[in-house]
């Protein structure tokens, strides 16, 4: 089974539910185990996590991360279908197309005994309830080395910058009164929405950097009112603002908490994610991905909008970047990912891997200087 065949596997679970979660995982540790690859197999939170490790005790350490669960879809997103190099499906490009390809380059470099590799796999990156994520189990278990490789779709570009995200739940209030006379009251509904235009026009929004053009603010959830007669007196709004390296999340909050009415009830935070564009594991993961694709000038250096779990590693001190297949439409109703370069992706982590000891001659010790926004 090559990587398409095995994301087409993949794609037929329905990993926004746990027993489809539960499926996936049992389907992907039976498909290396059955290629002689021993993998452990446990439980963060109910939902499954799988790992493995290959290669030398001594050496440079690699961590290859990558997550099985999707956001929600409809039944025939499931239903995996190709139109000539594209592969349509929930997940094909987030990230189940670039799991299936480093699933099968690690079954690749089991053999080579120059670098120590982990294989990671959570099951709750794209959740928004779970607060110890799966990623952070297994930093604090010890799945940590050198360098860490996280799956998530860049066109096969290194993402050494990703902004951060803070999440926040927040409550307006208004005041209630007869919904025939809606003059009389506040409704808070109305409110809100006007709240996030605030939000949308605070001095931060309109900021940028070397990597990004702005912020990104989105209303993702509003929730109002308890009777259809009744002018709502209070009204919650989770806004997901994803703010820039360099960017002081507390000012952010503190900013939103000013606003007429709002008072911030939940926040869900994680830092930017900064890794040097000259770090040398960086500049090899560069050389290898254009060993095997064509050479673009911003492979070394993009910056990622959406944030991932590659900073638990971050945040544990340990350099870590979003690298993963081509594709487009990620939790939309076309998603697809590039079957090519699935291959290219593939054949670059493996070339990765074999550059390594020739281009870290310490073994992986060097004076890489890594910063946490």
């Amino acid at each position: 089974m090559d990587e398409r065949a095995l994301t087409e596997r993949l794609i037929t679970y329905d990993t926004s539910t746990l027993e489809g979660m539960q499926a996936a995982a049992g389907f992907v540790k039976g498909w290396l185990e059955a290629r002689d690859v021993e993998v452990i197999g446990t439980q963060h939170n109910g939902r499954p996590l799988l790992t493995a490790t290959v290669g030398p005790e001594s050496g440079p350490t690699l961590v290859l991360h990558g997550h099985l669960d999707v956001v929600p879809g409809h039944e025939q997103q499931f239903e995996p279908r190709i139109d000539g190099d594209r592969l349509y499906g929930r997940g094909a490009y987030d990230m189940k197309g670039g799991l299936s390809a480093m699933i099968c380059a690690f079954r690749d470099v089991a053999a080579q005994d120059r670098v120590r590799v982990h294989f990671v796999c959570v099951a709750d990156e794209e959740s928004e309830e779970i607060d110890d994520r799966g990623s952070d189990h297994l930093v604090k278990n010890g799945y940590l080395g050198d360098f860490a490789i996280t799956g998530e779709p860049t066109d096969l570009h290194i993402g050494i910058q990703a902004k951060g995200v803070l999440a926040m739940r927040i409550e307006v209030a208004g005041t209630a009164a007869h919904g025939s006379t809606p003059w009389v009251g506040d409704n808070a509904v109305l409110k809100a929405i006007d709240t996030f235009r605030q939000i949308e026009s605070l001095p931060f929004a309109r900021e940028s950097s070397d990597l990004f053009d702005r912020p990104s603010i989105n209303l993702g959830r509003i929730v109002g009112g308890d009777a259809i007669n009744k002018v709502p007196d209070v009204c919650v709004i989770d806004v997901d603002v994803r703010y820039l390296p360099g960017q002081d999340h507390e000012a952010i909050r503190e900013a939103v908490e000013e606003l007429p009415d709002a008072r911030v009830i939940k926040v869900f935070h994680r830092h930017p994610a900064i890794v040097p564009r000259d770090d040398p594991y960086v500049q090899a993961l560069g050389e290898a991905i254009a060993r095997v694709a064509e050479p673009t000038s911003e492979r070394l250096g993009v910056g990622r909008d959406g944030a991932s779990d590659a900073i638990s590693f971050l945040e544990a001190g340990m350099p870590a970047v979003e690298c993963g297949p081509s594709g487009d439409g990620h939790h939309g109703p076309e998603e697809w990912v590039s079957i090519r370069s699935l291959s290219q992706y593939r054949a670059a982590l493996v070339e990765f891997v074999d550059l390594l000891p020739a281009r870290l001659p310490r073994g992986g010790e060097d004076d890489r200087r890594l910063r946490i926004a």
